[in-house]
């Protein structure tokens, strides 16, 4: 069972106390997990919430009865202390939430409630009963890169861009050495709007970089935005979450897709049988966390298998994207020939590599 929440014209307090009668007319002997998640944006039909909860619905399939869902769609981070404080008086003992920003609200409401279980995505703070979650989409970022500077042909990839936060700049990073990586004459340029859904702003920034002769656009941002935009001036893009070809089916290449269903499962279980605990939990292609969705059919053959042999590499540990060497924009080094970047290094990025146009705002 689960319960939809939109945070227009609706009040989440009725609703959930509705969903809170629901359950105790309906309830069983044993009462299942109440699980919430909340997101940053709409559900829509693909990209980062797309992604978040098709997990959702994974976790359901595979628990059934045992678990019950609320999700509230397009949460602002001034609304997520309140949701929060309203998800734990209506009895959920697991809560999702799923942005950067709402990291702060998550721990605040998380020390006041000890019998309830966080689960953040993307941020660094824990604490007893908070947990924190992400996918080294810098892997898929870097994959993504490879493929933009085979199908490049000006040599120039656009980058829209949503904060200019340490995830974000590492995609952008992974992004530019994966295109250089084939190209390293490669530049990347980047336009950052502010948010991390506007298909308008998303649109227009796609317009602006396709003006500068980028014929590859990528993105960190939600929307199909910059998807439509390539697709009506003929150039590639790439996007992020989930397979965005439905925005686009010429233009989209590819997208780098987050897969968060065995965990969200393996979290609930955890918490029903005890054994949940605070962990960091940073998984990428070999645990089946983040990867590509499926290549245009346009792709040519070997560059497919280009990218395929450079997937396995990365699988297999012989190749990371951020092993030396590496310089920074005014070509200074970041990291010498045969090291690897460290995680915690990855988690503070703040510069940007070699190849990447413009600068990090401030």
């Amino acid at each position: 069972m689960s319960l939809r929440v939109v945070l227009r014209g609706f009040s989440l307090t009725l609703a959930l106390i509705f969903a809170g009668v629901l359950a105790s007319v309906s309830a069983q002997a044993d009462d299942p997990l109440k699980v919430g998640f909340v997101y940053n944006s709409p559900i829509g039909s693909a990209g980062w919430t797309f992604a978040h909860n098709a997990g959702r619905l994974e976790m359901e399939k595979a628990l059934g009865d045992k678990v019950s869902t609320t999700y509230i769609e397009s949460a602002t981070e001034a609304d997520v202390e309140r949701i929060l404080r309203e998800l734990v008086n209506s009895g959920h003992g697991l809560v999702f939430t799923t942005s950067f920003g709402f990291m702060n609200p998550t721990v605040k409401v998380a020390k006041q409630s000890p019998d309830t279980k966080f689960e953040h995505a993307t941020g660094y703070t824990m604490a007893e009963n908070v947990g924190v979650y992400h996918a080294r989409a810098y892997e898929a970022r870097y994959l993504s890169g490879v493929l933009a500077g085979r199908m490049s042909k000006s040599g120039v990839a656009g980058f829209v861009a949503s904060f200019p936060i340490p995830e974000v700049v590492r995609g952008i990073n992974a992004f530019t050495l994966g295109m250089r990586s084939v190209n390293p004459e490669a530049k990347v340029k980047v336009v950052w709007i502010s948010s991390w859904y506007d298909p308008g702003k998303e649109r227009d920034a796609a317009d602006a970089l396709m003006s500068q002769g980028a014929d590859v656009i990528s993105q960190f941002t939600d929307s199909g935005g910059a998807i439509q935009a390539a697709e009506a001036k003929g150039v590639w893009a790439i996007g992020v979450g989930s397979d965005m070809s439905s925005y686009g089916a010429k233009a989209h290449l590819t997208a780098v897709s987050y897969t968060w269903g065995n965990f969200y499962t393996q979290m609930a279980q955890a918490v029903m049988s005890g054994e949940w605990k605070s962990e960091n939990v940073w998984g990428g292609l070999a645990l089946g966390m983040i990867d590509l969705s499926p290549l245009n059919p346009a792709v040519p053959a070997d560059v497919a298998e280009h990218v395929a042999k450079t997937r396995a590499a990365i699988v297999a540990g012989d190749l990371h994207p951020f092993q030396g060497p590496i310089n920074n924009q005014t070509g200074a080094e970041k990291v010498a020939k045969g090291a690897t970047m460290e995680d915690a290094a990855l988690l503070g990025m703040n510069w940007y590599v070699e190849g990447v146009d413009g600068k990090i705002p401030q």
